[in-house]
């Protein structure tokens, strides 16, 4: 089996605010230019990093977050 290569964190916390970008979810009109607050610290999910976005159903990896 192939080793999943080591994540880079992503320094995201509790009470960050971020944008989505670079994804699907981003190029929504309800989610263009929408401000999340991060509610829970990342976490690895089958080799993503994720955390909680309130509003926003399951965890949403860091890579397409960005912080404001």
């Amino acid at each position: 089996m192939r080793k999943q290569p080591k994540l880079k964190p992503s320094g995201l916390k509790i009470g960050d605010e971020v944008v989505m970008h670079s994804c699907y979810e981003s190029r929504k009109e309800k989610n263009i230019d929408k401000v999340w607050t991060v509610r829970s610290e990342p976490w690895d999910l089958c080799g993503s990093e994720v955390v909680l976005l309130e509003g926003y159903s399951g965890g949403f990896s860091t890579e397409y977050l960005k912080k404001v």
